[in-house]
């Protein structure tokens, strides 16, 4: 079992304190396990096929239709009648996930053009292609995550270093890196987004370096200004005084103290990555075609107003996400704050 120290039983106590933030971290990691299982929950592949005294997995592997006695050596089509009664002729069983559809499935048997409203079949209706949109919103829950996390990480590495040998070394390498971030945070970051987006082919990886270009700087000032107070502390001057290298000064001594104003910065950051690229996706600069996307189905929603499901499971969805998020945000930084002493 882990033993926590005196400090961080505080602040865990204060973050519970903090009720809203408290619930709101519970209730998004009880969404955020639920996306991440999406290929469990909505998928049009069964979960497990029994056959013949074999077990097969189909949203796992790719199996060829000539395996339950089909006369095609490419992958089957499990939504197709015909491949159905082969396997239930042959007392085989298929057991299907909850939402019979993936993100980019389409449902041929609607019942009214596409986008169609609600149905038994599906529950939020779909959209203008004929895919299920809640299937589309799981997985695009899961993808906005994953990407908000990845691009917060790499952004407050990359600022944290930066603006700890700022803080750290001073004079004039503080002053031309002060400059030359000056410069670099007052160009106009969406239109050159805008721009090289249009210009390199939309990706995962390609929008997390064109957005990462920018987002590095939001906690540089807050590191910097740690570490220049810090560096003139007793303990710090001891340390050097014994010998301590510039780079364990850094890493071991200073770089602790900095970090909780980084990590009350981390979800408000995660937040904003979340919001830019929704944005970009909402003009049609972000993912590429297809991919489940909220903010591809704002737009949708935008283009469809007769049917005021698909703007409306978009607004709620990126609205409690983002609510959530803020939540916990303003938890994490009651919890860090020295002036609260609630245990």
């Amino acid at each position: 079992m882990i033993e926590l120290t005196p400090i961080t039983r505080r602040r865990w106590a204060q973050f519970k304190a903090n009720k809203r933030g408290y619930w709101s971290l519970w209730f998004f990691m009880v969404l955020f396990v639920l996306a991440m299982s999406a290929n469990v929950i909505a998928n049009s592949k069964p979960l497990v096929i029994s056959y013949q005294g074999s077990l097969y997995m189909p949203f796992l592997k790719n199996y060829p239709e000539t395996i339950f006695g089909g006369d095609f050596e490419t992958e089957a089509d499990y939504r197709d009648p015909y491949v159905q009664e082969l396997i239930e002729t042959a007392g085989g069983k298929i057991i299907w996930p909850p939402i019979r559809y993936s993100y980019d499935t389409i449902n041929y048997d609607l019942p009214t053009p596409a986008p169609s409203a609600p149905t038994a079949d599906n529950l939020l209706g779909t959209d203008d292609q004929g895919r299920d949109v809640v299937a589309r919103v799981l997985y695009g829950f899961r993808l906005s995550v994953l990407f908000g996390l990845a691009l917060t990480i790499f952004s407050s590495i990359i600022g944290v270093t930066a603006g700890a040998f700022q803080g750290f070394y001073g004079g004039k390498v503080d002053l031309v890196a002060q400059r030359v971030i000056e410069i670099w945070s007052s160009l106009p970051s969406l239109y050159i987004l805008i721009i090289f987006s249009a210009m390199f082919v939309p990706g995962f990886w390609t929008l997390l370096l064109i957005l990462l270009l920018f987002s590095w700087t939001s906690l540089v000032d807050v590191v910097r200004a740690e570490f220049l107070r810090a560096r003139s502390l007793d303990y710090v001057r001891a340390a050097r005084a014994l010998g301590v290298g510039n780079f364990t000064l850094m890493h071991r001594h200073i770089l602790p103290n900095a970090v909780v104003a980084t990590l009350t910065m981390m979800p408000f950051i995660l937040t904003g990555s979340i919001t830019a690229l929704t944005s970009l996706d909402f003009l049609g600069l972000g993912l590429p075609p297809g991919s489940p996307s909220l903010g591809e189905l704002l737009a949708q929603g935008k283009n469809n107003i007769q049917a005021p499901w698909l703007g409306g499971t978009a607004f709620f969805s990126l609205a409690i996400m983002l609510t959530l998020l803020t939540f916990i945000g303003e938890a994490v930084r009651d919890a860090f704050d020295p002036r609260k002493t609630k245990i």
